[in-house]
């Protein structure tokens, strides 16, 4: 005869099969990401990462354009996130007056400049410090440079966050990339990575004109809202810095279409600055292909795509690029 044993066990006993679940992989993301806490963080830090896996979780079993995934800032709550990594000072997009006119010309009806040549930089990592409109700058002046003269070079967003406060930016805190382009027009020149590199703090100014490896020559502002004008600048001519709104859920965005019912279509509320590098379509979806500053783990290799052609987030609020 054969015997068999049934043991029931009690609710309490799955929340702790579920609990152990959790933790089982909060120590797989640490190792992957290389993390460490003292004793009362990592309960903490499990707390968080647990319930952003919930959310995560719950979003990718809905309908939705886009996925969420785990990623490295999966033990910070939003608000941790937004001030480590988003720009804290109101940003004024008064800049943008709108000195583009468009071609009105036919455009592709996709575009990806990584393809087109060797015009785009690798993903860069800001670290905690607001100085994404740092990087939207260099990413743009290196690639309007590089289709002008054929040499790609990465240059220093170190400088902007050190001296670039004269032009209503504020370092870590955030700035514009507009303003930035101003900047190196009227200061004649941005340093290249290496000769002047990252350090994620604020330091002091150290620009020597004699090392200068890029210039602006004017700064092209797309009128507000215009984002028919972002097509065309970036389908015939180069990629666009441009400014919009991160709410929570797109600290988890993983790939798809990005979409968002939270985030506002106004400039009074943008807080992160990218680099649009080209656009095309999804299922039926436009989009723009952009890339980011948070390291090429996130995301999809360091891009998003986010739904085009109607100014998501105020996407189209705050666009711009130099002329070399």
């Amino acid at each position: 005869k054969l015997l068999f044993t049934v043991y029931f066990l009690h609710p309490t006993h799955f929340n702790a099969l579920y609990y152990f679940s959790d933790e089982f992989r909060f120590k797989s993301w640490m190792a992957q990401y290389n993390k460490a806490y003292d004793f009362e963080e990592y309960y903490q830090r499990l707390q968080i990462f647990t319930e952003n896996k919930r959310r995560i979780d719950k979003h990718n079993e809905g309908n939705h354009s886009f996925t969420m995934g785990l990623n490295q800032f999966s033990d910070m709550t939003f608000k941790e996130f937004r001030k480590s990594f988003l720009l804290s000072e109101p940003q004024n997009c008064s800049a943008t007056k709108g000195n583009y006119f468009s071609s009105n010309g036919p455009h592709p009806d996709s575009i990806d400049w990584r393809k087109k040549g060797d015009y785009i930089t690798p993903v860069k990592n800001q670290g905690p410090c607001g100085s994404c409109w740092t990087f939207s700058t260099t990413g743009c002046l290196e690639s309007v440079t590089a289709i002008s003269t054929g040499k790609l070079l990465p240059l220093s967003e170190q400088q902007l966050v050190d001296c670039a406060q004269d032009f209503n930016n504020h370092g870590c805190k955030g700035g514009l990339p507009s303003q930035a382009f101003e900047y190196i027009m009227y200061n004649k020149g941005l340093m290249t990575e290496k000769d002047y590199p990252y350090t994620s703090v604020e330091g002091v100014c150290y620009y020597k004109p004699s090392m200068a490896a890029a210039f602006v020559k004017e700064v092209r502002n797309i009128t507000a809202y215009d984002e028919m004008g972002m097509v065309d600048a970036v389908g015939t001519l180069n990629p666009v810095s441009f400014a919009f709104e991160v709410t929570s859920d797109f600290m988890h965005y993983h790939q798809g279409v990005y979409t968002s019912t939270t985030c506002h279509n106004t400039t009074d509320k943008v807080n992160h600055a990218v680099l649009a590098v080209g656009y095309g379509q999804e299922n039926g979806t436009p989009y723009w292909i952009v890339k980011n500053s948070w390291g090429p783990y996130w995301g999809i290799d360091g891009y998003f795509l986010i739904e085009r052609g109607k100014n998501m987030c105020g996407l189209a609020g705050c666009s711009s690029f130099p002329v070399v």
